[in-house]
């Protein structure tokens, strides 16, 4: 059976780290749709520059958009066995537009990441991003300033400044956490602490996929 999981969490929930353990661990692809559209921007593309705008200002690219990217991104022969979504959905209709994409595929594993808001605060003011590879450093790196992946210079990311850290949480309120609503009946719905460990973080990530798939009795988006 393919492990297709979301992440679900508000920003500097630690999404982006948790998906990639995830799915380096089980072989699966991690497709972060925060990393495909910084990927345009930083090749100058038409796409790109597009949403520069709007992801500096700390709003949401739109709802069609993001389900262009993800429905070419899962016709790829890569997913297969399974995938980690990072990034998407975050609204209600991107969520529908995924479920639609399910159909005929194994069942939704939904994780939502909590983390108290001043945890998340303290996290995005010490987060830093390569300008040379483009690697999410945490602030904890043994050289400051320096990427530990490719030794490049690290940098503020344009949407973790202060003000629109606090546009980010307003736009998560508004749009994404009615996510939670919309999933949070399913039996494959999760939550996890976000708040602890990145090893305990990771290990209650596992347990809880490792939960939903001994319990599955077929497919299907719910």
């Amino acid at each position: 059976m393919a492990i297709n999981v979301i992440m679900l969490g508000p920003p500097g929930a630690g999404k982006g780290t948790q998906g990639e353990r995830f799915a380096a661990g089980h072989r699966i692809p991690r497709i972060s749709t925060g990393d495909i559209l910084r990927n345009e921007m930083h090749d100058g593309s038409e796409l790109g520059q597009a949403v520069k705008v709007v992801m500096d200002r700390g709003e949401l690219v739109s709802d069609e958009v993001m389900i262009s990217i993800v429905t070419d991104r899962l016709a790829q022969p890569d997913v297969a066995k399974g995938f980690v979504l990072d990034g998407f959905p975050r609204t209600v209709k991107q969520a529908e537009a995924l479920d639609a994409l399910m159909i005929g595929r194994d069942q939704l594993i939904v994780l939502d990441i909590v983390v108290p808001e001043a945890e998340l605060v303290r996290r995005l003011g010490a987060r830093m991003i390569c300008e040379a590879c483009g690697h999410n450093a945490d602030g904890r790196e043994s050289t400051p300033g320096v990427c530990q992946i490719c030794g490049g210079k690290l940098t503020q990311r344009a949407d973790d400044n202060s003000m629109v850290v606090l546009e980010r949480f307003k736009v998560y309120q508004v749009a994404t956490k009615p996510l939670v609503d919309f999933y949070h009946g399913r039996p494959t719905f999760r939550t996890i602490d976000g708040a602890q460990s990145k090893d305990r973080v990771a290990a209650d990530l596992v347990a809880a996929v490792e939960a939903i798939s001994n319990s599955a009795c077929g497919g299907g988006t719910r």
